[in-house]
This record gives structure tokens, C-alpha cells and sequence, in this order.
């Protein structure tokens, strides 16, 4: 089976690409971006309802130690998102700009490098988690009660599942950086409502009665549908898709790894910072007991919402940004940036009122315990009051990962978490036992959010400068 482009022509090759990329030259940019990124934001949603499902159906048993078992283990599975960017974000930057270039070949073999490294990396992450479960379920703050419970969803969710978990959301990027948003978020989801089905089969009495490790069973399945979706549609489009899985194209090219590496490697420390932020989150609020630590999980579930909305738009116009950058069309790079950025705060601020107001009703419709969603509400309303600043941090690492600013992500990375997030949860902790937790992330993204206008506002004179003395050469 051969996956990849038929080059049988310069210029045929030359129409295809031509085709492909009306999206980033000539469409309008307001709907161009709802092109790119309303399946993107869509796909993330119905990736937010996967999570919930197992939040919701594993809740449902009103089990305070099946619910923190899922909670505990979202560090790990947040650290899949570490390999996820490494080469899905850095590839999909790398073959963007490519495209912006027309160098075709460096398109196709950056794909073929993101997959099997992805695929290599996942197989050592699971074997390193598996081997060194005991130490990492201590790790995770899990204790006699939720030890067993947590461990057994891993060892679907890891152990199983961490090679379909990684290669699901790389081809998706991959195949969205060439443009086909849709197809790659018709991947996504495949897997995702696949997940909604088999959960309550897998976890609830009626079923098969597995709890936490049925909610594992179903993810790992899920992913495995996903990435058979994706084998299905490069075959399908061999002739068609710049997109090569080939192992013949595979190559450790100095430029392909440093353009990934470049970009990959600043947005995967910035996902294991994000684990480590989480998981000294659960060590804080695990002290308080299992009640407090499912309505954290919860809580932090039901955050997820908007904020892979914010997700969505910013990864949706990453091509966009990327080709135009690399094309030399700063006027339309700009102009994208600008409208997403309006779209993007507008949504988020509604979402984050209404949240607020009703967050005794949304943390309810999860769990029916009254200590869990006393917990909850307090929690949810603090998280609600950052999610206008994430919304322009987000926008500002998505242009930085798309320009190829590795170090730009990395710097806004480390001082979202080291800088300003984890030493807040230390202070806020002693102020307001337990729930000053929740506001921790205000006050990093606050302080991040005007940096990130600053920042785009430097970049845009800076770009603006360079075209200006192109011109007068």
C-alpha cells in the first residue's frame, strides 16, 4: 500500500497545488478563516465531548473514586499533547511555509518524518509509563483508594493507547496544513462520537460494568477508528494529497528536523509545562479529598469548552498564517490575524458570562452530589475569569508557531507556568485554602494577554519594516 502524491508531472503537480491553495491566496479572508476554522473549532468541540463523555458516564456512578481516577490520569494523557505538537504542530508549520514556497518536496518528506517519529515516540512513552507505573500513579497523587481505579484506566488509555492517540491528532494536523480542514476534522470526530457511544457500554452497570477502566477501553478503540479513517483517506487520495506517509520519503534531513524541531520543541515543553501545572494543581486540591478532587476534574472539563474553541480558531488559521508569511503576502497574514483575534474575544467572553452565571446547573448536569458540586461551582467561576486573556495568549502562540517563533512560544510558555501560574497556586493556596486554585490561571493569563498584544504589535511594524525596504531594493 503506497500513501502519498503521484508525481508524475511537474506540471500537473504544479495545477494540484494551485487548486489546494485558493484557500490561503485568493479567498476572502473572513471566509476563508470560517473555512479553516469552524471545522477546526468544530472537531475541537466534539474532542471536548469525548472528554466529557468519560467525565459524564463515569459520573453517573456517583463513585468519588472512579471520578478522580479519570482526573488523576489527565496529566499523563495531557503529556500525549507534548508529542502531538512536537510533530503535529511543528510539521504543520514546517508544511505550510513549505507550500507558501512551492518546495513540494520538503512538503512531502516533513509529513512522512512527523509520522513515524510520532509513531516511534508514542511506543516509547507508553513503554516508559507502563514500566514505571508505580512510581508515576504516586506522581499523580493517587493514594490507597484511587490507586487501583486509576491504573487500570491507564493501562488502556497508555499503555495501549498512546501510539493511535499521538498518530490521530499528527495526521490531523498534517492533513490540515495543506488545507483540508475538513477532512481532518471529519478524522477527528469519527473517533470522538465513536467514543460517546461505547462509553456508557463500557463503563455503566447495564453494560459491561468497568468504570474508569471501561471509559479507558472506549478512548483506546476510538483512536484506533480515527487513524483508520486517516490510512483510508491518504489511500483514497494518493494522487491528490501532499500528504506522504511513504517509508521510502522518510529522511533526517538537517532542514526538515530543524524546521520542526525549531517549532515542535518549544510547543511540546510548552504542553509538559502545562502537565506539570496540572498535576501540582490535583497534588494541592487531593489533600482536600476525592470530593474536591472530581469536582476539580469536572470543573476543569467543563472549562475545556471554550478554550478548545479559542484552541480551534488559533490552530485553524495557522495555514493561513504560515503560507502567507512564506509567500510574502504580510498585508493578508495580518488581516487574518486581526479578524480571528475579534472573532475569538467576542465568543470567549460570552461563553465565560454564561458559565459563570450558570454554574451551578452545568457542574449538576455531571454529577448529583452536593459536596461535589459546592466544590464545583466555586471552581468553575474561578477559571471562567481568565478565559478572555487565554483567548489572545492562544492567538499570539498560534501566530508564533505558524511565523516558525519557536522561541517566542517558549519564552510565553515559561511564563504562563514557572513565571506566574505555579507559583500563584503556592500564594493564592495559603490566601484562600483550596479555592484560591482556581484563580491561579487568572492572574497568568492576564498578565500574558498584554504581552501577547505587545508582542503582535512588534512583529507587525517589524514585518511591515522589512516589506518596506523590499520594495525599495
Amino acid at each position: 500500500m503506497v500513501y502519498g502524491i503521484d508525481r508524475e508531472g511537474a506540471n500537473m503537480s504544479k495545477t494540484k497545488t494551485d487548486d489546494r491553495t485558493a484557500i490561503f491566496e485568493r479567498v476572502p479572508i473572513p471566509r476563508a478563516v470560517i473555512l479553516l476554522c469552524v471545522p477546526t473549532i468544530v472537531s475541537s468541540l466534539v474532542m471536548v465531548l469525548y472528554n466529557l463523555a468519560d467525565t459524564y458516564f463515569v459520573g453517573i456512578l456517583n463513585d468519588p473514586v472512579q471520578n478522580a481516577a479519570v482526573t488523576l490520569a489527565g496529566p499523563v494523557l495531557l503529556a500525549f499533547n507534548a508529542i502531538n505538537n512536537l510533530f503535529g504542530v511543528g510539521c504543520s508549520s514546517m508544511m505550510s511555509r513549505a507550500l507558501g514556497r512551492r518546495d513540494y518536496d520538503t512538503v512531502y518528506r516533513t509529513s512522512a518524518f512527523g509520522f513515524y517519529c510520532a509513531a516511534a515516540c508514542g511506543a516509547l512513552f507508553s513503554l516508559g509509563c507502563t514500566v514505571g507505573m508505580p512510581f508515576l500513579l504516586t506522581l499523580l497523587g493517587a493514594d490507597e483508594v484511587t490507586t487501583q481505579a486509576t491504573a487500570d484506566y491507564m493501562r488502556w488509555t497508555v499503555t495501549c493507547g498512546a501510539v493511535p492517540a499521538i498518530l490521530n491528532v499528527v495526521m490531523a494536523n498534517m492533513v490540515r496544513a495543506e488545507g483540508s480542514a475538513f477532512h481532518a476534522s471529519i478524522g477527528t470526530m469519527s473517533g470522538c462520537l465513536l467514543n460517546i457511544v461505547l462509553d456508557p457500554i463500557f463503563i455503566l452497570p447495564w453494560g459491561l460494568d468497568m468504570g474508569a477502566a471501561g471509559a479507558g477501553l472506549a478512548t483506546f478503540l476510538s483512536n484506533c477508528a480515527a487513524c483508520v479513517y486517516f490510512f483510508i483517506l491518504l489511500y483514497a487520495r494518493r494522487e491528490n494529497t501532499y500528504v506522504c506517509i511513504r517509508p521510502g520519503m522518510f529522511c533526517l534531513r538537517g532542514a526538515i528536523v530543524l524546521g520542526v524541531c525549531g517549532v515542535g520543541i518549544p510547543a511540546s515543553i510548552q504542553n509538559l509545562l502545562n502537565v506539570t501545572g496540572m498535576t501540582i494543581l490535583n497534588n494541592f486540591t487531593s489533600v482536600f479529598g476525592a470530593d474536591a478532587v472530581a469536582a476539580m476534574g469536572i470543573t476543569q472539563k467543563i472549562y475545556m469548552v471554550p478554550m478548545y474553541v479559542c484552541m480551534g480558531m488559533s490552530q485553524g488559521i495557522m495555514p493561513l498564517v504560515s503560507y502567507n508569511y512564506a509567500s510574502g503576502n504580510q498585508k493578508r497574514m495580518r488581516s487574518a490575524i486581526v479578524f480571528t483575534g475579534g472573532i475569538s474575544i467576542g465568543f470567549i467572553t460570552a461563553a465565560s458570562l454564561f458559565f459563570y452565571v450558570g454554574a451551578e446547573g452545568v457542574v449538576r448536569f455531571f454529577i448529583d452530589n452536593t459536596a461535589i458540586i459546592a466544590y464545583g461551582i466555586r471552581f468553575l467561576r474561578g477559571f471562567c475569569l481568565g478565559l478572555p486573556f487565554l483567548c489572545m495568549d492562544f492567538l499570539a502562540v498560534g501566530v508564533f508557531q505558524a511565523l516558525g517563533y519557536g522561541k517566542n512560544a517558549l519564552v510565553f510558555a515559561i511564563m504562563r507556568k514557572i513565571v506566574l501560574e505555579i507559583p500563584a497556586l503556592y500564594v493564592l493556596n495559603r490566601l484562600f485554602p483550596l479555592y484560591g486554585l482556581a484563580y491561579a490561571q487568572f492572574v497568568a493569563e492576564f498578565v500574558l494577554a498584554v504581552a501577547a498584544v505587545a508582542e503582535l504589535f512588534l512583529i507587525f511594524r517589524r514585518l511591515g519594516r522589512k516589506a518596506e525596504y523590499a520594495e525599495d531594493i
